[in-house]
């Protein structure tokens, strides 16, 4: 017989066997409970971001949180959040506001299209980038949910980067941090400082299908919608929302194709050169076999084309203009009106340079002139700024019969300066830099064109 004891140790391995023979399942329901535990931290997160500030309530919503066992802390490929179950829960233990810092980090990286612009940079250097810019907009936020007191590291770097940038944006900061050739030592630094999640789903987006790139669409209109939330919340998004609202301002702004705009200074007019479309060789065949040498009908020597003629460039060389800038500016111009397809061959262009009086006037016939003075240029000046001088010059030319019919004038400056008060009888397009540009009031008969800096990177070859 089995005495008492011997029975109650029988059960305990009868239990403990059972116990032992189901690790796995065991091993699930925790790893279950967590995720539950995970997703509600997330959404408790996004809660006391909307609270605070609601216009971000739709890029909240856009992204479907999901567990993944690569994802150190958290991710996104601009549809899926991508968290790991244990940081959020040992995070949410230690301080919270850092999930709803990262999880406002992850919409901030969607709303600027980070994902879709790496191409073919140098991928430390952009990550580390879009990281700096995501982190510079959360330490300019005063909202509970997502304020912590940006240390010195961060405070003196967000100074250096916009001492020469006002608005920073990935593309400009990637463009600064190649320009100050950072060591292996400091770039390991700022990753370190800067580097809070993981970017591991925005790699290889051309083996993601259609639907990876239409995001970018979807995120860009997205974009816009927080912009205009923002305005209409505007007492409260100055208040939490820190320097958002011109960040938005900047990505938001219409991109336009510098080349197509000069376009709309051209004119329609007859220029010496074989029409090839009117000729038909047809009848030209023809008569050569009837009449060995008589073809009976030859190629118009004269067609009509669409090109600059007449036309001004206007140089602001104030103080506040960059001279390196102008440069650039010129030599883009320059590259465009130098195709064969956008100069007549006799051309009648005017190059002034102006800060509050005019500081010179070069004029410009031909392709090799342009060349030529894009050797020799250098900036004269560096006054004040007003407009008025320029286009009351230009009105003495006009007068004097010194174009023959003046399509449109281009003024390169900073915008802030006097303008005239009546409108010229010509196009009249004010160009600013994006990167300098603070949004004036251009008057209403002119143009206003926002060109971004990386447009006039082009080769120093002129």
């Amino acid at each position: 017989m089995f005495s008492r004891s011997a029975g109650r140790k029988g059960r305990e391995d009868l239990n403990y066997s059972r116990e032992w023979k189901h690790p796995i399942q065991d091993f699930q329901k925790k790893e279950l409970e967590k995720i539950e535990i995970a997703e509600e931290i997330l959404k408790n997160a996004r809660t006391e971001i909307c609270l605070s500030m609601r216009f971000f309530n739709v890029s909240l919503s856009m992204l479907r949180p999901e567990p993944a066992s690569w994802c150190p802390s958290l991710a996104t490929d601009g549809r899926t959040l991508f968290f790991s179950p244990t940081w959020l829960i040992e995070t949410f233990q230690e301080r919270r506001v850092k999930i709803s810092r990262l999880y406002l980090h992850q919409v901030f990286h969607c709303l600027f299209c980070h994902p879709w612009k790496r191409e073919d940079r140098d991928s430390r250097l952009y990550d580390l980038s879009c990281d700096l810019v995501a982190e510079a907009l959360l330490d300019s936020m005063y909202a509970g949910c997502v304020y912590l007191r940006p240390n010195r590291i961060r405070k003196e770097w967000y100074a250096r980067l916009k001492k020469r940038r006002p608005v920073l944006t990935c593309e400009n900061v990637y463009h600064e941090l190649e320009n100050f050739d950072l060591g292996e030592e400091q770039l390991c630094q700022l990753l370190q400082e800067f580097h809070r999640d993981s970017h591991e789903a925005w790699e290889a987006p051309k083996n993601k299908g259609a639907s990876f790139a239409n995001r970018q669409k979807e995120w860009e209109d997205q974009r816009n919608r927080v912009q205009t939330d923002m305005e209409f919340f505007s007492k409260e998004a100055s208040k939490a929302a820190g320097t958002l609202a011109s960040q938005l301002a900047v990505e938001n702004r219409k991109r336009y194709d510098y080349r197509s705009f000069l376009r709309k200074f051209a004119v329609l007019q007859e220029e010496l050169q074989v029409d090839g479309d009117s000729f038909d060789y047809i009848f030209y065949h023809y008569g050569m076999e009837l009449y060995g040498n008589m073809p009976l009908m030859e190629p118009l020597e004269t067609r009509e084309a669409v090109k600059i003629q007449d036309f001004v460039i206007v140089i602001d060389t104030s103080m506040s203009c960059k001279g390196e800038l102008v440069k650039r500016f010129l030599r883009e111009t320059y590259g465009i009106l130098s195709e064969r397809e956008s100069f007549f061959r006799k051309v009648n262009i005017h190059v002034i340079q102006c800060d509050e009086k005019i500081q010179e006037d070069v004029r410009i016939q031909s392709r090799e002139e342009m060349e030529a003075y894009m050797k020799e240029f250098t900036l004269k000046g560096f006054g004040g700024t007003d407009f008025r001088p320029a286009f009351a010059y230009v009105e003495s030319l006009r007068k004097a019969n010194a174009f023959h019919k003046l399509k449109g004038l281009l003024y390169f400056t900073d915008g802030r300066g006097i303008y005239p008060a009546n409108m010229p009888s010509y196009d009249t397009a004010f160009v600013f830099l994006q990167e300098d540009y603070q949004d004036v009031d251009v008057p209403p008969w002119a143009m206003k064109l926002i060109i971004d800096r990386e447009e006039l990177e082009k080769d120093d070859e002129y």
